[in-house]
């Protein structure tokens, strides 16, 4: 939870789910929604794949920006997000998600046959 004195904000989140998937939401309280997921009450993907981890999570400063990075990260194929999360243990999750916003379109989109839960939302 936000002191008082911050502004709100706003997260992007990937999660690593037992059964070795991942799951992509975004929240403004990631520490509380994670307790959500891992109590069974999260999302619907979410509930017989626990327990959840996060991997990483990037803030940002308003609900569509979350949600539009959420949008393009989802976008990836499994392959991307796995560079994409590598890239982001030296770079940032924020800094590597403002790469695909403004760098190449290198970034597979993911196939019919990928996991159904790397496209779940929230």
């Amino acid at each position: 939870m936000l002191p008082p004195d911050e502004p709100p904000a706003f997260f992007v989140y990937v999660l690593a789910c037992a059964d070795g998937t991942l799951y992509t939401g975004y929240t403004n309280d990631v520490e509380q929604r994670v307790r959500t997921h891992n109590a069974g009450k999260g999302a619907k993907y979410t509930r017989g794949r626990t327990p959840v981890e996060v991997v990483a999570q990037a803030r940002f400063a308003t609900k569509h920006e979350a949600m539009s990075a959420e949008f393009r990260f989802k976008r990836l194929s499994r392959a991307a997000k796995d560079d994409l999360l590598a890239r982001a243990r030296t770079a940032g999750f924020a800094e590597a998600l403002a790469a695909l916003q403004t760098g190449p379109r290198d970034a597979e989109p993911a196939d019919a046959g990928a996991d159904p839960g790397e496209g779940a939302s929230r």
